[in-house]
């Protein structure tokens, strides 16, 4: 009779179950439902519209955005949340811009369905009247929160940030940009300010954080990795140190090739990843995150994937 009873008692408890959403029945049992986020992303593609060449060189067959365009649809077929972002320097290197001047580029970033940008110092190539014009081709916003835009051909063509919502999660992306006097002509810059990017990204981080709650705060920049020849200059080393909010910063400038994402703590005592994937589009980077309830953030894998093949492949 008293197995009887058990049977009875654990039977009810099965079919009660069945009818518990899943996100009660996670907390009831203990259990943490994750979210999963996957990021990519490109830095310094320099107008790279096209694998290199086959011709002996080391990046033979490598690059080009038709493999890169295959690389993002086959990781959107397979992952339900992803962000594909760029570190800026979009223009220059290429007959491409030297000829159309952007305008291919946008139209490509554009069909692979890019979130979002920022600038990098070669964006300012052909004047900031041409980047301006030439996003008119683009369906991504250019992000920054450390170029005052005021009376330029940018000023209602930007945002300081933006939140983009993949399921449950609010993920909040800024920009900064780097410091113009000696890589930009005033002529082509047109008034730009340059503002203190640790003092912004700062402000921008603790709005997106505390304020719009967001569960993670991304950080695209061109202020580059690090400089052996002058410690003091500003990169992402020492903005990643000197920040409270920021959970990850994508760079470029530098073309740095990171294998892994770099770890440092910021002045909270948190960590702050910070990722770079070299130049010209022959990497793609690729980080998941998984988010849950208990164990908020972490990142479960990080990927460095060769766009295209070289010929003894």
């Amino acid at each position: 009779m008293q197995n009887r009873r058990n049977f009875l008692q654990q039977t009810a408890i099965a079919a009660g179950t069945m009818l518990v959403p899943s996100s009660m029945l996670a907390a009831l049992t203990g259990q943490d439902a994750v979210t999963k986020l996957t990021i990519l992303h490109t830095n310094d593609v320099h107008s790279r519209l096209e694998p290199f060449p086959m011709d002996g060189g080391r990046n033979q067959g490598l690059g080009g955005v038709a493999a890169r365009a295959e690389l993002i649809n086959k990781i959107r077929a397979e992952e339900e949340h992803v962000l594909l972002l760029d570190a800026g320097d979009i223009f220059q290197g290429t007959p491409f811009f030297n000829i159309y001047k952007g305008e291919p580029e946008m139209k490509a970033m554009a069909a692979m369905r890019y979130d979002a940008s920022i600038m990098g110092n070669h964006d300012f190539d052909a004047g900031l009247e041409n980047f301006a014009t030439q996003l008119q081709h683009a369906s991504f916003p250019i992000l920054m929160c450390n170029y005052g835009f005021i009376d330029t051909p940018m000023e209602h063509k930007y945002a300081p940030y933006k939140i983009f919502k993949k399921g449950k999660l609010k993920i909040g992306v800024t920009g900064v940009g780097i410091e113009m006097k000696g890589l930009v002509p005033d002529a082509l810059a047109a008034n730009t300010q340059y503002l203190d990017p640790i003092v912004n990204v700062n402000r921008v981080a603790e709005k997106l954080k505390k304020d719009r709650g967001c569960d993670l705060v991304i950080c695209l920049s061109h202020l580059g990795y690090k400089y052996k020849e002058d410690e003091n200059r500003v990169c992402d080393l020492i903005l990643a140190r000197e920040t409270e909010n920021i959970d990850l910063i994508i760079g470029g400038h530098t073309h740095t090739f990171l294998d892994a994402p770099v770890v440092v703590k910021n002045k909270a005592g948190s960590d702050v990843l910070i990722n770079q994937v070299g130049w010209a589009g022959i990497i793609l980077g690729r980080l998941d995150f998984e988010f849950s309830r208990f164990r908020n953030k972490n990142l479960s894998n990080s990927h460095t994937v060769t766009v295209g093949k070289k010929a003894s492949e």
